[in-house]
């Protein structure tokens, strides 16, 4: 398979205020998010990083899609680099988080054609990808209905079909089925599996661990900002789920008896 995605050494701090050291409970003045983590994603695979709460996942991500600078190292998306060349990685990624929040003025119908106008995406293929992907996920019948009238899951939805647009190969999906009903989030999950199945690279943080071995064919488990293990998830668990597989390498970072 195809290598699309190259992550080397990626590294990130941020400087605490004394409220969030007071939250994080700690003295530091800094804090390590992310360090020296590398791994792998390649075509037409889905690629599951899993970990903890403030384990850096969605640094990683939020680096991988340009949006925050990483401190050292260097990544690749499709052969662009995130340092030097972030417009070129944003042209070629879908990238979706929790943190998205929708203008709620605005309905799915005008948020869609705005921001394929803003990937130049042409006007015929617009009109069919909008049509296409409104009734897939059931958005059509709400798509002159102002986002703030939305229920939690059709939100979730019109902020996937935005993030793909333009048809990206590489997605990137932060948490992709968080606080989703179960129909919302099986709805979410059998399309990251049709992305798959069409080629696409998919890229999925998460901490549940039953969605990763419901859709990821590698896993990456990363602790405390740093990637403990990185394989075919078959490979990983073996004899046993992941969930014990996890927690017996959690305890054994933190120093625990297993």
């Amino acid at each position: 398979m195809r290598e699309i995605l190259k992550v080397e050494g990626l590294s990130k701090t941020f400087k605490l205020s004394s409220k969030q050291q007071k939250i994080e409970k700690t003295k530091e003045k800094i804090k390590t998010a992310v360090k020296d983590l590398s791994f792998s994603a390649y075509e037409g695979e889905i690629f599951g990083l899993l970990g903890p709460n403030g384990a850096g996942k969605t640094t990683t991500l939020r680096m991988l899609a340009t949006l925050i600078k990483p401190d050292s190292g260097e990544a690749f998306v499709d052969g662009s680099s995130i340092v030097k060349e972030p417009e070129q990685v944003r042209k070629k990624i879908g990238f979706l988080t929790s943190e998205l929040k929708l203008e709620e003025f605005f309905t799915p119908d005008f948020l869609f054609d705005f921001f394929s106008d803003l990937h130049r995406v042409p006007p015929e293929i617009q009109s069919q990808r909008k049509t296409e992907l409104f009734g897939k996920f059931g958005i059509d019948k709400f798509a002159q209905v102002k986002v703030a009238n939305l229920s939690t899951g059709m939100k979730q939805k019109v902020s996937l079909v935005i993030s793909i647009v333009h048809d990206p190969d590489i997605i990137i999906f932060d948490e992709p089925t968080n606080g989703l009903d179960v129909i919302t989030a099986r709805v979410v999950t059998d399309f990251l599996i049709e992305l798959k199945n069409r080629g696409k690279t998919v890229i999925v943080s998460t901490h549940i661990f039953s969605l990763i071995e419901k859709i990821c064919d590698r896993v990456g488990i990363i602790i405390d900002g740093q990637m403990i293990v990185c394989d075919d998830l078959k490979a990983l668990t073996k004899d046993k789920d992941l969930e014990e597989l996890f927690f017996e390498i959690y305890r054994s970072q933190k120093g625990e008896e297993v």
